[in-house]
């Protein structure tokens, strides 16, 4: 007879591994029951859309999960993909007529594994026709604040960091958050290009004791800064609204009428922990055509791989979208503040098998 498994080294499925997880897929299941009210409140409808699709998204530096469709004779298949975000197929039916709509998805990214990745996992995404990017701001609040409610907490702590969702959230600008917490003039060095000259950037970063990396793009030094300097200290206190990204780095997102330079885009912190994502949609379909197809040359260039255009989506574009606004949140992410997890495994009934 084999040894008995150590309580760290108990699968999943064990029942004492199960037992210690329940309190927090408990709180997660309240978490969920509170988020579906706040959008019948606020009179969303509830879809639900493939997970297999023509193209999984254009993001470059996403991997996805491939697979094939086979139908009754040996010549009837196709190449589709699991996909990274319901987006596509929800701003279809934005075209088709819905003016609010909201999901919870089971989405997959290859090679994400972590803390708080995992392969397959759960987002949150809503769309309001007609409807500013900010006011998604407005929606983010009732949802923090009605799941912490339901996991009985008025605070959230993850990573030795503390947040109050029911204080007034702090609003900082890219550019404001890059002055404040790496000391750089982040607009000194961007000329509104999708692929603007590193030079600035990178003597920037030399300075700030950040090492620049062979073949750095102005977006890589961006990324690098932020994940550095920037991050940990977002959602400190409140939760942070990072708001007004350099418009190369919002791929789906409207440039801002008051700077064209800058995108109607804005992400969610708090404890340090990214939850969402929001834009003021891009409509335009030459413009986004445009847009996915230097997005995938990138791929190519970086990973020898491109994902194809979903042509069903840029034709509802073409036949017209309305002004919209949308968003996506990691519902793990929000499950584990409000349960108090600290991981992503602990608020999964199971992980992806052999993970």
């Amino acid at each position: 007879m084999s040894a008995p498994l150590r309580s760290a080294e108990l699968p999943p499925w064990h029942p004492e591994a199960l037992a210690r997880r329940r309190p927090y897929l408990a709180a997660r299941g309240r978490v969920l029951n509170a988020v579906r009210r706040v959008f019948e409140a606020l009179a969303f409808i509830e879809v639900d859309t493939p997970a297999l699709q023509v193209s999984p998204g254009m993001e470059p530096h996403l991997q996805a999960f491939a697979t094939e469709l086979r139908g009754p004779h040996p010549d009837d298949s196709r190449p589709l993909y699991l996909h990274t975000s319901p987006e596509f197929a929800m701003k279809k039916l934005l075209v088709a007529g819905l003016p609010r709509l909201w999901q919870l998805a089971h989405v997959y990214r290859n090679g994400e594994r972590s803390g708080t990745h995992a392969p397959e996992f759960s987002m949150l995404e809503w769309y309001r026709a007609g409807e500013g990017y900010r006011t998604l701001i407005d929606d983010c609040r009732e949802l923090l604040c009605a799941g912490a409610e339901a996991g009985g907490r008025r605070s959230f702590s993850f990573r030795g960091m503390t947040c109050d969702p029911f204080a007034p959230w702090r609003i900082l600008t890219v550019p404001e958050a890059f002055h404040e917490y790496a000391g750089i003039d982040l607009m000194a060095t961007y000329d509104g290009s999708h692929d603007p000259d590193p030079g600035a950037l990178t003597a920037e970063a030399a300075r700030i004791g950040i090492a620049p990396h062979h073949g750095d793009r102005w977006e890589d030094i961006v990324f690098r800064i932020m994940f550095d300097r920037i991050e940990p200290h977002l959602g400190e206190g409140v939760p942070c609204v990072l708001t007004d990204y350099p418009l190369c780095m919002a791929a789906l997102s409207r440039p801002k009428p008051e700077d064209p330079r800058l995108a109607e885009r804005f992400e969610l912190y708090a404890c340090g922990l990214e939850l969402a994502n929001a834009f003021g949609e891009l409509t335009d379909p030459a413009v986004q055509r445009a847009r996915f197809e230097a997005d995938m040359a990138l791929k190519e260039r970086l990973y020898g791989e491109r994902f194809p255009v979903d042509e069903d989506f840029l034709a509802a574009l073409e036949h017209g979208m309305p002004q919209s606004s949308g968003i996506a949140m990691g519902f793990d992410r929000l499950a584990m503040l409000c349960s108090g997890a600290e991981s992503i495994e602990q608020v999964l009934w199971l992980p992806v098998a052999g993970v």
